[in-house]
């Protein structure tokens, strides 16, 4: 080996070993950044010796797809069940014991014991403010759920500004992958902030990718509708500010495309937007026709002589007092304004013990007229009318020819039979993301033990070439002794 080749060999050595260290340098800084992917210098040799010619990036398109496919599963179930909890504590948690269930059996157990007395004025009122319980807690479930739907609308209204946001982003982002693709130059950075934003999409709206050209991506959602290609797509949604029963939300369009809600207690959407319209436009509702038709019921099995009795309601459309409402249909926001007729409430100078003598309704016939003391026939019915079944609208669910505390009960089971699946499937797709996530960093992540062998790996190469400039110059010294 001449002079002149031990010198190219220590330059060559010195070139690549620096920038080897830089990279590795670079990887054990971001070791255990989730969005950061492992660099690695690749070297080539030749008669002019070793050089590092590219920076290889640790990238798996096949496991990020597998890692985005089952975090879009995940986001929109845990979504989901978060809107299930939101309704269970409505009705009190555990125990239910808010819930329009609870209330009505504790009315019949009152109008039992009014109708073992008949002549107890205490008991009469016992009942009254049982019954009154029972319109309370249809009020406030009432009131709640369409909370919850107007909360939802909010958070779907934020997501698809965010969503705007993260795609603007992204256009940044993949401009900046094809201009160092195309000038030939390390796009790692700005691959790995691609990849970042298309993380954050995912989460609001499952995407599927395809890359064209110079790394150029394209998204897509799960229906196949263009998200992003070449510019973002317009995402639009103009939120609602109130709800009631038989509010419509408005619908989210990508690229003039409306999203699909998902469905089931084990949801088939993907991304937390498609979870959100579930809540807002199919479980919240289904609930709450549930809750009206509690209340629907009470109003026909309580009515005199074709007349509302001892419960009343407003017609939410009209605002006028509503009349006795046609069997087996939902009325829509009848829950939220039934209440107790005023002329059994004490405190408004109605008379409790009109629910054993009838004439509850002004323009009803009296059962009892004389007032006796012993009659018990207007009670009888009362109390036994809430064990027979009496038909309910198939749309709500449920069965639709039960009694009125079997169909309450019923819909505390159908909230808890979902809620409960729910909770199955969200500790899957929770520990599927959690699986395709660590398949995916222990690809593309950092390992330290792996980057510091290959640092005293380099830490040896450059050792050699130091030897090598040494053993040079001591030549050159002997050759320098020798001419003087």
């Amino acid at each position: 080996m001449s002079l002149t080749s031990a010198l190219n060999t220590a330059q060559s050595i010195f070139n690549n070993t620096g920038a080897q260290s830089s990279i590795v340098s670079n990887n054990i800084s971001n070791a255990g950044n989730k969005d950061y992917v492992r660099r690695q210098a690749m070297l080539t040799t030749s008669l002019n010796g070793a050089q590092v010619v590219k920076i290889s990036r640790a990238q798996e398109d096949a496991l990020l797809k597998q890692y985005l496919k089952a975090s879009s599963q995940d986001s929109a179930q845990q979504t989901l069940l978060s809107g299930l909890e939101d309704l269970k504590s409505i009705m009190g948690g555990n125990d239910n014991e808010t819930s329009p269930e609870t209330a009505l059996r504790t009315f019949r157990d009152k109008l039992g014991t009014f109708r073992a007395t008949p002549g107890d004025l205490i008991a009469a009122q016992g009942a009254i403010t049982a019954a009154q319980d029972v319109v309370t807690s249809l009020n406030n479930a009432s009131k709640a759920v369409q909370q919850q739907r107007a909360d939802a609308d909010k958070q779907i209204k934020n997501q698809v500004d965010s969503l705007n946001s993260l795609l603007k982003q992204f256009e940044t982002a993949n401009n900046a992958v094809k201009k160092a693709t195309a000038g030939d130059e390390d796009p790692s950075s700005a691959l790995d902030e691609r990849e970042k934003v298309l993380k954050q999409i995912n989460q609001i709206v499952g995407v599927s990718t395809a890359t064209r050209a110079n790394n150029d991506m394209v998204l897509y959602t799960g229906d196949g509708t263009t998200l992003f290609e070449t510019i973002p797509r317009t995402v639009s949604f103009e939120p609602t500010q109130s709800y009631a029963a038989d509010t419509v939300g408005k619908k989210v369009f990508v690229d003039g495309v409306a999203v699909n809600m998902g469905s089931g207690s084990t949801t088939n959407a993907k991304g937390s937007l498609a979870s959100l319209l579930q809540i807002r436009d199919d479980i919240a509702p289904t609930f709450q026709s549930q809750l009206d038709e509690v209340a629907r019921g009470l109003v026909n099995l309580y009515q005199e002589d074709g007349n509302p009795g001892l419960f009343v309601w407003t017609n939410p459309t009209t605002g006028t007092a509503g009349g006795v409402p046609p069997a087996g249909t939902v009325i829509k926001g009848i829950a939220g304004t039934i209440a107790i007729n005023d002329r059994v409430v004490t405190s408004k100078g109605g008379d409790p013990m009109r629910l054993r003598d009838g004439n509850i309704n002004a323009s009803s016939t009296a059962a009892n007229p004389t007032g006796s003391s012993g009659y018990t026939a207007e009670l009888d019915r009362l109390y036994t009318s809430m064990d027979s079944g009496i038909p309910f609208d198939p749309n709500t669910g449920l069965d639709t020819n039960v009694s009125i505390l079997t169909f309450a009960t019923n819909s505390i089971g159908w909230l808890e039979q979902n809620r409960s699946n729910a909770t199955t499937a969200a500790e899957n797709t929770q520990a599927a993301a959690a699986r395709t996530d660590e398949a995916y960093s222990n690809e593309t992540g950092v390992n330290l033990d792996e980057e510091l062998t290959l640092l005293l790996d380099i830490e040896q190469s450059y050792k050699a070439a130091t030897k090598i400039l040494n053993a040079v110059d001591e030549m050159l010294k002997a050759l320098l002794d020798i001419a003087s």
